[in-house]
């Protein structure tokens, strides 16, 4: 018998670093209308298509094309490209603000926005999210969320709502539907479908969502909250975002590489759908399709949303060390924000006009709430929680040895 060949490890090769352009031949894109869409009470197998082709709505020229194609006012869509106009040019406010500063730590969504802003349209009062830490748009776009307490939080400066206690960008609004951020990854997962269980147990009709990253689901806490979702049917929708790049790592290494991740949630038997993250329409009508299927006792869906990040990881990041230049440019599935002003001007209801006063006018809504926060303070001129709150909310009533501890500190 001829001797066998040794055994060889397969690690995916990074394909984009600086002079080399991304391969982006592994992405299958579906064109426009092209996908079948499926009744809310279809069984989990019957999805498996879904996770293997892409959900688009709006081809090329701004067309709404085929059945996922969402009845939707225009007023709506006004709203939803104004909310990620607005989130676009908070972002780029508080990275100045950042490199000024005023601030140890942001994280861009540039090139996500149509994600958050269209599943947040899509919500309803009560439902929860449970966000990772570039889903700002799940607040921005609300009219009752103050951006003003959004960049106190940031500047962990005397008005900041969580008191200096949480990594600039981990918001916290329980009565807006946004659970506290939590720096460690997947936790959202088991988070999350253990609050729908709970919703489910009390006969509620509220829906969880989760929020995760295409590197976390890597993580044991992501597959440990499937099986438990499938288990218990629980009202969950699991959001995965595939951004193409985990921090410094293209997302071959978590698994991207000759799968989707979509196709993750099939093999747990649950409903999955892979869709155009940067196609607003899509992801309104697949949040949409996902909320009614979990409300309806149906069970969980997990959607794999297709997207770029087009910044940093972080302000800790240099993304020239891992990617090329024109790396953003060269992804296939466009600008969000582009791709619904275009569809609003073939529809006869925006203007270029209209784009540039719209967003001169978010801009100054930023500026003058970035304005009003930094009245309060910011990290570079001390004005912050004073280390005594660090003794409070521990207890009802403070027990002698904190009292003791804080005294030492003489404050």
């Amino acid at each position: 018998m001829p001797p066998r060949e040794p055994l060889r490890l397969h690690v995916p090769e990074p394909t984009g670093r600086p002079g080399h352009d991304t391969d982006f031949s592994y992405l299958p894109i579906s064109p426009a209308g092209a996908v079948r869409r499926l009744p809310v009470d279809v069984q989990a197998a019957q999805t498996s298509d879904l996770a293997f082709s892409l959900i688009r709505v709006l081809d090329d020229s701004g067309q709404a094309l085929g059945p996922w194609a969402p009845q939707v006012d225009v007023a709506l869509l006004r709203r939803g490209l104004r909310a990620m106009i607005k989130t676009r040019a908070f972002d780029a406010r508080m990275l100045i603000a950042q490199r000024q500063k005023k601030m140890s730590f942001y994280m861009q969504c540039l090139g996500e926005e149509a994600i958050a802003t269209a599943h947040a349209f899509a919500l309803s009062e009560g439902d929860m999210c449970f966000p990772t830490y570039r889903q700002q748009g799940l607040l921005l776009a609300r009219d009752d969320v103050s951006m003003v307490d959004m960049i106190c939080q940031l500047y962990s400066n005397e008005r900041d709502p969580m008191k200096g206690r949480q990594l600039p960008v981990m918001y916290s609004y329980k009565n807006k539907g946004f659970f506290s951020i939590s720096g460690n990854l997947a936790t959202q997962v088991i988070q999350a479908v253990g609050w729908a269980m709970a919703s489910a147990i009390k006969g509620d009709t509220k829906v969880a969502s989760g929020w995760i990253g295409d590197g976390a689901t890597a993580e044991a806490d992501f597959h440990t909250g499937l099986t438990f979702a499938h288990v218990y049917r629980a009202p969950v929708i699991l959001n995965v975002v595939n951004n193409q790049w985990a921090i410094s790592t293209f997302q071959a290494i978590a698994g991207g590489e000759g799968t989707t991740f979509a196709a993750r949630g099939v093999g747990c038997g649950i409903a999955s759908l892979r869709v155009d993250g940067n196609d607003f329409l899509a992801v309104y009508a697949a949040s949409r399709w996902a909320l009614e299927r979990a409300r309806s006792n149906l069970g969980p869906t997990l959607i794999e949303w297709v997207t770029y990040r087009a910044g940093p990881h972080s302000t800790s990041d240099d993304p020239s060390k891992y990617r090329p230049a024109n790396d953003a440019a060269r992804f296939p599935l466009g600008d969000p924000i582009a791709r619904l002003k275009q569809h609003l001007i073939v529809l006869g209801v925006w203007s270029e006009a209209e784009h540039e006063a719209a967003q001169k006018e978010l801009e100054a809504e930023v500026a003058a709430a970035q304005k009003e926060a930094e009245s309060f303070g910011t990290l570079a001129d001390g004005h912050v929680q004073s280390p005594a709150t660090m003794f409070e909310d521990v207890y009802k009533d403070m027990p002698a040895h904190l009292r003791r501890q804080r005294q030492e500190l003489g404050i």
